[in-house]
């Protein structure tokens, strides 16, 4: 599992935050707090399909004030809408002892573990376009469409997921490999942060290939690997 957290019996929790971006006049990026949570809960959710999970539970972490409680949650709900997910309770809570000067929340999801298949050889594609802060909102073409994934997930196109985030590429793909000093190249910058998974990695199995790229459309590109340099003993 990547940041998935065992609970056992199947159970996983997973997690993301967001400081400084909303609708305060202090915010570092301003956004529509529907659009803040919905970030926060799209990278939750990546990580529980990472692990193989399914949400059974949310949790909302509010530090921006009562005002913002409504907004975050339709922010959340929208993330199972466009999902095509089955949408679990929304619980949380509210700061209201003191007032932030700058937006922050986090959301929190619960999930139950679905069965998996035995995953043979993978060829590994970036999905989506590393972004960041302003670049998210002004570029949101170009952003991993949950929807697809989740289809591409159910017909068993992809096989295996691994969310991107604030390292970039290079750093998750060799966290996913094992290797630190593996080498890669595709068509989208290796190094830049993706900020809420704005990109994934995905794991489709060779003879999926074609039906991979009708699917996901243009923002699939393939990793190439250069060399591990391992060092030889």
């Amino acid at each position: 599992m990547r940041n998935a957290i065992a609970l056992g019996d199947g159970f996983v929790v997973t997690t993301d935050n967001s400081g400084g971006i909303g609708e305060k006049l202090r915010d570092v990026v301003a956004a529509p707090d529907r659009v803040t949570a919905y970030f926060a809960a799209r990278v939750a959710l990546l990580e529980q399909w990472a692990a193989h999970a399914d949400p059974v539970s949310v949790l909302i972490h509010n530090f921006s004030g009562e005002e913002s409680w409504a907004s975050y949650v339709a922010g959340v709900k929208e993330v199972f809408r466009e999902s095509n997910l089955e949408r679990p309770k929304i619980m949380g809570s509210t700061e209201t002892n003191m007032e932030l000067l700058q937006s922050a929340v986090a959301v929190t999801m619960i999930g139950k573990q679905r069965p998996v298949e035995e995953i043979g050889d993978l060829e590994w594609y970036v999905y989506g376009t590393p972004l960041i802060g302003n670049e998210v909102l002004d570029r949101c073409n170009e952003i991993a469409s949950l929807r697809l994934i989740k289809e591409a997930i159910g017909n068993d196109i992809v096989k295996q997921l691994w969310p991107v985030g604030s390292k970039g590429i290079l750093a998750e793909y060799r966290r996913l490999m094992g290797d630190s000093k593996i080498e890669i190249e595709t068509d989208v910058d290796i190094h830049s942060t993706a900020g809420p998974s704005t990109s994934v990695l995905l794991g489709i199995d060779a003879l999926n290939i074609e039906k991979a790229r009708q699917l996901l459309g243009g923002h699939l590109y393939k990793i190439r690997v250069i060399d591990s340099f391992r060092n030889e003993t």
